[in-house]
């Protein structure tokens, strides 16, 4: 490998040709404060907060965006150093709201940190402040651009990792804006909702929509029967939310809080995902057998089905029609359970809590209303979660683990791994395997399709046809794919798409920070409870089984078509505009 040697406070460090002086120094243990600086996606330089001194350059120069180059001297932290980070700091500050205490990311904000860690208590530079109007058409996300400072690390993710462009900076100037083109709205453009630019932003200039205040005033209502399932990622990260390391897993202190909040019953968004394992299976079975629209794609993330919607529409055919699990779990709630409960419909509040900012947007579509009601009246993502427990003490550590209720609380490990991008096939591979060749399938763990690389392709001998399945994570991947499909270069029978990176673990609504060290530490909690499951095959849940003895008959009947699959919207990529 080709290494450069240069100097760095005093201490002689090397790297390979064409790191950057920021991660030099940081791989010798010295942390340069940076703003818009995200590693690999947004490498721009305009924040000018992680300024260094080099020798024989004429002016300080931004780290990150400096090459690391043969004999360089680097000195960090002068007093050049130190007064231009400050004053560069305060400037930003001048322009930001000081609302602290009432934001949503007061303990959690990079500018609040970086803030402290310079020792900012006043600022010298008082002036005119950027006014701008809050966003909050969407479903799922908030765009609060007064507590914007211009980093484009949301407009990065949105373009580089997602390939959606929903947003870029408007105007120039004090007046720049990053919002979507000509003052559109988030509900009006091609957003797809994912939420992945929540995650990255510095402050609190993106937040998801807060429903907590519908959800407690459900919990209060006496007339309601309120209850709540847990999807498959969340017990891998809700204890980050608490102080605990990521992978930490914590899925029955969850039951236990849930309860402590109030919730009449806690059930397991893994039950769905094991019944759409059986629906999804049936139908794959079905179009590989008849001659069905192949390849057949995964329709469990809202975020991708919106991105299809509008970039794709011509594939709409080949999404599968199942809705996703926090659906068909919330059509079941309102018939199935209200039913064996003998509780009136109206009188059911559905509460799911998500990784997912998208999931707000998908419990709204007109189209989950399967028993007359909305399937899910409220979703929580993770952080809203968080904000839940922390507000009413509930420390996640110290309570003593509880088991689901029943009947929507019992699940096996492959519904636990649809939390983690791959898991979904895998699951589906465990029991389309089994039901083809009518024999146990010795090892269910499909290696070939876990991981973070961003496509995996793996086959399958099924009764002497040899399936081929892709399995593609965060929408700039699954834009290769598609464009393959869509121009017949793609021989899959099955793809597996998630929105986020690294699946539902590296969610839009996740606990901050996410990044891979995290996401990676998280997917091995959702194998580890896998591997602990007495059951990993959906087809093995007595609770489905029941199900379809009681209630649907059968994977594919017209009841289970009735409730637990849907249609799509092909949507414009752009808003409808009326000429003058």
């Amino acid at each position: 490998m080709d290494m450069v040697t240069l100097t760095i406070d005093g201490q002689r460090v090397s790297v390979p040709r064409g790191t950057s002086v920021l991660e030099a120094a940081r791989a010798s243990g010295i942390d340069i404060p940076t703003l818009c600086y995200l590693k690999d996606i947004n490498v721009v330089g305009v924040c000018r907060v992680c300024v260094v001194e080099i020798e024989g350059a004429k002016s300080l120069q931004a780290s990150c965006v400096t090459p690391a180059a043969e004999g360089m001297v680097v000195r960090t932290n002068t007093p050049a150093v130190r007064e231009a980070r400050r004053t560069v700091l305060e400037l930003i500050l001048s322009n930001h709201p000081f609302e602290c205490l009432t934001c949503e990311r007061n303990g959690n904000c990079e500018l609040q940190a970086l803030a402290e860690r310079l020792g900012i208590r006043e600022i010298e530079y008082e002036g005119e402040r950027a006014c701008f109007a809050k966003d909050t058409s969407s479903h799922a996300i908030v765009r609060n651009p007064e507590k914007c400072i211009l980093c484009r690390r949301c407009m990065s993710v949105c373009s580089r990792v997602q390939s959606v462009f929903a947003i870029a900076p408007n105007d120039r100037g004090f007046e720049t804006m990053i919002a979507p083109a000509f003052g559109d709205s988030l509900a009006d453009v091609a957003c797809v909702q994912c939420g992945q630019c929540t995650l990255v932003c510095p402050t609190g200039a993106l937040t998801e929509k807060d429903s907590i205040a519908e959800v407690y005033a459900a919990l209060a209502d006496p007339k309601k029967h309120v209850v709540v399932q847990t999807a498959p990622a969340v017990r891998a990260t809700i204890g980050e939310e608490v102080g605990l390391p990521p992978g930490t897993l914590v899925t029955g202190n969850l039951v236990a809080a849930l309860r402590r909040l109030g919730f009449d019953r806690v059930f397991d968004t893994d039950f769905a995902a094991d019944l759409t394992i059986m629906e999804e299976g049936h139908e794959f079975l079905e179009r590989l057998k008849h001659g069905g629209k192949l390849p057949l794609i995964t329709s469990c993330s809202p975020g991708w089905i919106k991105f299809i919607e509008h970039f794709y529409p011509d594939l709409l055919d080949n999404l599968s029609t199942c809705k996703s699990p926090q659906q068909m779990f919330g059509a079941l709630a309102k018939t199935y359970y209200a039913q064996k409960a003998g509780i009136d419909p109206k009188d059911i509040f559905v509460v799911s809590v998500m990784p997912c900012t998208a999931k707000k947007f998908e419990a709204k579509r007109p189209e989950m209303t399967a028993s007359g009601y909305p399937d899910v009246d409220a979703v929580l993502t993770s952080r809203e979660l968080g904000r839940m427990l922390r507000e009413a003490g509930l420390n996640l550590a110290e309570l003593p683990p509880e088991q689901y209720d029943d009947p929507l609380g019992i699940s096996t490990g492959a519904g636990v791994i649809f939390g983690a991008t791959g898991g979904v096939m895998e699951a589906a591979l465990r029991t389309v395997y089994e039901v083809v060749m009518d024999r146990e399938l010795e090892n269910v763990d499909f290696e070939e399709v876990r991981g973070l690389s961003g496509i995996k392709e793996a086959a399958v001998n099924l009764d002497g046809m040899r399936v081929k399945v892709a399995v593609a994570h965060g929408l700039g991947n699954a834009r290769k794919l598609l464009d393959k499909v869509r121009d017949g270069s793609a021989d899959y029978h099955f793809i597996e798409i998630m929105c986020c990176p690294g699946g539902c673990i590296g969610g839009g609504g996740q606990p901050i920070p996410t990044d891979d060290e995290i996401r990676a530490k998280r997917i091995d909690a959702i194998y580890r409870e896998d591997r602990g499951m007495p059951l990993r095959k959906s087809h093995l849940n007595p609770a489905v089984k029941a199900l379809y003895d009681e209630f649907l008959e059968k994977p594919l009947s017209h009841r289970a078509h009735e409730l637990l699959h849907t249609s799509y919207v092909a949507r414009g990529r752009f808003p409808a505009r009326v000429s003058s």
